[in-house]
This record gives C-alpha cells, sequence and structure tokens, in this order.
C-alpha cells in the first residue's frame, strides 16, 4: 500500500491530519531547505508528539513525495491551452517560478515517476494537449525532453542562488574576484575559443536564459512533431 491509497488514522486528542503535516513540511524547507525537514521538526512545529506523525506517514521519503505532490498543484494549468507548444511553454514556466518559490524543489526534481494525483492530474493535462499529434513515443519523448530541460536548468539557476548566499557575492563580484586568473589563462592562447567567448560573448540575466533554452527545445519537439509534408 502506497501513501496515496493508506488511509488516514483517527486524529485525537489535538487535530491533526497529513495536509497539516505537509502545510508544515513545506513551511520547514522553504525557510531551510531539506535538511531542515524531519517528522520529529515537523511534529514540534504542529506542537505534537513526533510518534503521532507515524499514524500519517510512515517515513521522510513519503513526507518528501507528499510535499512534491503538494506543491505540484502550482502547475496545473488555469485552463485549456491554445495548442500543444502553449501547453508545454506554460508547464515549464509554472514549474521554474515553483521552484524559485520553494527551492528545496529542485532537488526533488528528476527521478522516478511522480504518482501523486496533483502529479497525476499535471501529466493528464499535458498529454491531453499533445493527443493525436503523433504516435504515443514521440509524445511521451516530447514531455520527457522538456521536462529534463527544466530540472537542468532550474538546478543550475538554483545552485547560482544557493552559491551566492554561500559565498555573499553577487555574480558580478564573483567575476571579479576570479578575473586575474582567467585573463592569465587565456592569455596563453591555450583557449582561442574561450578567450574569444570571454571576450565577444554578452550576459543574459537567468529567466532570459531559460525562456532562450526553451524555445529551442521547443523547436526541436516541433520538427518530430510537426514533420514538413
Amino acid at each position: 500500500m502506497t501513501v496515496w491509497d493508506r488511509p488516514e488514522r483517527p486524529a485525537r486528542p489535538a487535530p491533526l491530519d497529513r495536509q497539516r503535516i505537509v502545510a508544515a513540511a513545506i513551511e520547514l524547507a522553504d525557510e531551510g531547505g531539506l535538511e531542515a525537514v524531519s517528522l520529529r521538526k515537523v511534529a514540534a512545529r504542529l506542537q505534537a508528539g513526533p510518534m503521532r506523525l507515524y499514524g500519517f506517514i510512515s517515513t521522510k521519503e513519503e513526507l518528501f513525495d507528499l510535499m512534491v505532490d503538494e506543491v505540484r498543484a502550482e502547475l496545473l494549468p488555469a485552463g485549456p491551452a491554445g495548442g500543444w507548444r502553449e501547453a508545454l511553454r506554460g508547464h515549464a514556466c509554472r514549474t521554474r517560478a515553483s521552484a524559485l518559490r520553494h527551492e528545496w524543489l529542485a532537488d526533488l526534481l528528476g527521478g522516478r515517476p511522480a504518482l501523486g494525483p496533483n502529479a497525476l492530474a499535471v501529466m493528464e493535462a499535458l498529454l491531453s494537449a499533445l493527443d493525436g499529434l503523433a504516435d504515443l513515443q514521440a509524445v511521451m519523448r516530447a514531455v520527457e525532453v522538456v521536462n529534463d530541460y527544466c530540472t537542468g536548468a532550474i538546478r543550475r539557476e538554483i545552485a547560482h542562488l544557493r552559491a551566492e548566499r554561500a559565498t555573499g557575492l553577487s555574480e558580478r563580484d564573483w567575476q571579479h574576484a576570479h578575473g586575474p586568473y582567467l585573463t592569465k589563462m587565456l592569455a596563453t592562447g591555450r583557449f582561442p575559443a574561450l578567450s574569444r567567448f570571454v571576450s565577444e560573448g554578452r550576459e543574459v540575466d537567468a529567466e532570459t536564459a531559460f525562456h532562450t533554452g526553451l524555445e529551442w527545445v521547443l523547436d526541436g519537439v516541433a520538427a518530430r512533431l510537426d514533420p514538413p509534408a
């Protein structure tokens, strides 16, 4: 029996249910990351004994599953998409926005498919938007490649944000601190392509980079779903 179909036990004496437990866990994770989440800490946040939580959740991994699915509700589209490209683009943008609100989500993206009710509803919406455009395998690959792009891009962006907080250096500060070393290495002539990139390349912000890469990915998907006649 999974955490999704296990019935909840009656809560006595103080009101306690799985929804309150998950909400408290998300609060802790938003404040301090996944390392701040444990059944003991969640129980303390709810002013309940730790053993009471085991009537609702067996392991921390189950708690993480429930947390992810609760956040997945933020990925549900507001209404029907205007086509497969809009559906995939909207999903990608909502995923990034959710991860920026809940940075710990980046650590739990990928892996085995999420099976919670919200995750299933999100997948249903995506597959419905692509239904009939190509064979089932092509549709599944299209969804997977967009999700894979999102996972990589989001993890990279979150890693940069965490590095800034950990070091106290902004991206610009970090570049200035390492500039002399990089200039010395490029002056050796051993890295001509990299030297040209550094001197002529144009920096873009994280949001622009995400959307640019996403459109390139969607162009690739289009080539498979809408082949030329």
